[in-house]
Parts: structure tokens; sequence; C-alpha cells
């Protein structure tokens, strides 16, 4: 058995947020040339992907925001009303497909059949909230994934770690007084969209739950990598969650055009290393990680090529 798998479709690519967009097809492309040329593809189980469904949406955003979304990508609008999110004619569909990949890597990971596994989607989903899509965003991939896991496969615990370098406003609204996810963010600040300050922590059930560690631009491996060490892994071992989330962001690394952040190719390595050691002293290696940002096509692939280094064991 393939220790790691990948869930993706080709069809990703059909998403089109126009001429000169930073979110584009080109970034599935570089990703997957990347690997194919690092020799990782032949060493990743494929996972068999399917489109999220309606119920499975419905875990996470609101009947009026689908509708609002089917309607939207319909009328061949250039953008949703509800924030900064381009959209084309297939961009519903895909979305759907972005998310149904996470949700099987889940099925693949939660059944056995891989130890770990990576989801090479887009667009990304870290923004959207239950009822807003925003932020090249349009469905929360990693929130369904962490709702899809605890409803089908009665998990309690779910960890998120977001090390993308924009904040995952989204992911934090959905569960912020949950209580069951415990939710971690390292991300550049002040920087898009203005949000998560150390200072929201959840409330209700969540109270304690999110934690932000907001970084000034030009941060690195001393406060990125060091928050993960000296501030997740405590917490994690106070929350001994039954599955680890990453949204993978790799527009944390240096020279990227929409972030401000210094990380290399070597500190995904290191992050993704202490994201499996965590996952296989709590949730029996068990770990999805979702491609939310990148958008240096050099970087991104080199980035990710690292991540999965790593998760394969290397």
């Amino acid at each position: 058995m393939s220790r790691t798998g990948i869930a993706t479709d080709s069809r990703v690519k059909e998403h089109d947020p126009g001429p000169g967009h930073p979110e584009s097809p080109a970034r599935y492309t570089a990703l997957l040339a990347g690997l194919e040329k690092a020799g990782l593809l032949s060493d990743l189980k494929k996972i068999e992907v399917r489109e999220a469904s309606e119920e499975d949406l419905l875990l996470v955003h609101t009947p009026q925001y689908l509708a609002l979304v089917e309607r939207e990508v319909a009328q061949n609008r250039t953008q949703l009303s509800t924030g900064d999110t381009a959209i084309s004619l297939h961009s519903d569909a895909i979305a759907k497909i972005a998310s149904g990949c996470a949700l099987a890597a889940v099925d693949a990971v939660l059944t056995g059949s891989v130890r770990n596994a990576f989801c090479a989607v887009r667009p990304p989903g870290h923004h959207a909230s239950a009822t807003r899509g925003m932020g090249f965003c349009l469905y929360n991939t990693v929130a369904l994934a962490a709702r899809y896991a605890q409803k089908k496969h009665g998990l309690g615990r779910i960890l998120i770690v977001d090390w993308d370098v924009h904040h995952g406003n989204g992911t934090q609204d959905i569960f912020y007084s949950d209580g069951s996810v415990l939710f971690f963010s390292t991300h550049q600040s002040p920087w898009y969209p203005g949000t998560g300050p150390a200072s929201e922590r959840g409330e209700g059930k969540g109270a304690g739950k999110t934690i932000n560690c907001p970084f000034p631009a030009g941060s690195g491996p001393s406060e990125i990598v060091g928050a993960f060490r000296n501030i997740l892994l405590p917490a994690a071992a106070d929350f001994h969650p039954d599955l680890v989330l990453i949204s993978a962001g790799f527009d944390s690394r240096l020279g990227d055009p929409l972030g401000q952040f210094t990380l290399g190719d070597d500190d995904f390595l290191e992050l993704t290393h202490m994201m499996t050691d965590l996952a296989d002293r709590y949730s029996n290696g068990r770990l999805v990680s979702v491609l939310e940002g990148g958008y240096s096509l050099y970087g991104l692939a080199t980035a990710a090529c690292a991540h999965i280094q790593a998760l394969l064991g290397h």
C-alpha cells in the first residue's frame, strides 16, 4: 500500500477566472508537472474522486448561498456578488469537484487505503464562509472535509492547520463556536482579508479552539515554524485530534507575488514532518492536506514537492 494518496481531477483547470488572474489554471499544470519531474507521481496512489453533492455542501454552507452560486454562475457573471471571487460558466461544477476530491481523500484515509493524502485542487476554499464566497474561494473545501469526517465516519475532534499567507477567515467563522474543531493559523498581518488577530480565540463551546498567529511581512521560519512547534504542538497534545487536516497554502513561500513571507522548501518539509509526526501520535497517522494558495508557478511546484516528499516519509 502506498503511504500517500493523491486526490485530483484535471477538470479543475476548467475554472477560468480570466486573463492575468493569479489563481489561474496554470497553477494546476505547474503543480502536476513539478510532481512528475520530481518522480513523485509514481509514488502516490490515485484516489478515485467524485463531485461533492448538495447534501455534502450543506454540511457547511447554507441553501441560500448554494442557490446564489448556482444562479450567478449560470448568469455568466464574472464575479460572485458576495466578494472578490472570479467565476466562469464551469466554476460551480469545478468547485464541487475540488470539494469532492477532499471528501474522497477523507474516505481513503479513514478506510485505511492510504495513510495520508494530498488534494491537488483549485479553486482554493479557506476564505469561503457558510454564506459568502470571497478571496478566490467558492466552497470551503477543508471545512467540508472536517464536517464530512465527523458525519460519515463518526470522528469527534478535528485539527485544521492553515499555513497559507492569508488568514483562513471562512474556516475560522464556520467553527468559531463549535468546539469539536481546533483551528490553528499562521498568516501575514496586516494583509488580506484583514482578519485573524491573536485575540480571536473562539466563543461558547469553541472558546480557546481558535489559535491565530499573525506575523508581519518578511517573517519566515523562526516565526512560523516556531509557532507550530511552540504553540500548536502543545495545543494539539491537549486536544488529541482524531484527524489532521492541512490548508496547505504555498503563497507563504519566499517570492510569491501575493505574499511577503520568506519560507523555503525545506521549511515546508519540516512543517509537514511536524504534522505527520503529530498525526502519528494522536490520529493513527490520518492526515489530509488540501491545496489553498500559491501563485508563483515555480514556487508552488517546488514547495508542494517538498510537502509531498514529507507526506511520503522521505
